[in-house]
């Protein structure tokens, strides 16, 4: 099964797998909730799984896919190259975390290891994951310098176009950044993402 909020993702995807003796797409879902509904239903041997999609954290739902669908294994596919990504993937019971960037036999390679049990990370994120320590010192929860810079923003009331043209990066970029934010912290509101920032004294208002 795949979930990933792109139709042309998704499709690419599909012509991938299917093309794969011994494998074929049952299912496909845009948003986490649909995934989850799906899995549930469809019972996939494997869920190639997106991190960013609306409806929720694709993170938070891992556990609870685990638990309503059991013997279906997740593969996280991703362009997030944050290890902390990964590491909070694998944590939470994923089998599989493969960068978008890289290329489909590291797909197939990670479904096919899923399937059987076994663990895949990409190679260059494992090597970056091994370095990295668990609780790494700096800002709160793996944010990165420049989520910080956003969150503050964000606290301070700014727009997403407004963020952008301070910082001089695009509004999707900004867009990206937040949601990244929202994914590491588990806060969506942007009240609750002011109450995170003045907790941990990101900004002083």
């Amino acid at each position: 099964m795949i979930a990933d909020d792109h139709t042309v993702v998704r499709q690419g995807l599909r012509m991938l797998i299917d093309n794969e003796d011994g494998l074929q797409v049952i299912a496909e879902a845009g948003t986490v909730p649909d995934a989850e509904r799906m899995a549930r239903a469809h019972r996939p041997s494997v869920l190639v799984l997106d991190l960013n999609m609306p409806g929720g954290s694709s993170l938070e739902a891992i556990p609870r896919l685990r638990e309503h669908a059991a013997d279906t294994a997740i593969v996280v596919l991703t362009m997030q190259d944050d290890p902390a990504f990964a590491r909070q993937a694998l944590q939470a019971g994923a089998l599989g975390f493969v960068l978008k960037e890289a290329a489909d036999e590291e797909l197939l390679e990670a479904i096919k290891l899923a399937a059987a049990g076994d663990t895949y990370l990409n190679p260059r994120l494992g090597a970056r994951l091994a370095t990295t320590p668990a609780e790494p010192a700096g800002p709160p929860d793996d944010l990165s310098e420049r989520e910080v810079e956003v969150l503050r923003l964000i606290a301070l009331g700014h727009t997403n176009a407004e963020i952008a043209s301070q910082l001089f990066l695009s509004t999707r970029t900004v867009e990206t950044h937040r949601a990244h934010i929202q994914q590491k912290l588990r806060r969506t509101t942007r009240a609750e993402l002011v109450r995170y920032a003045l907790e941990h004294k990101l900004v002083d208002l």
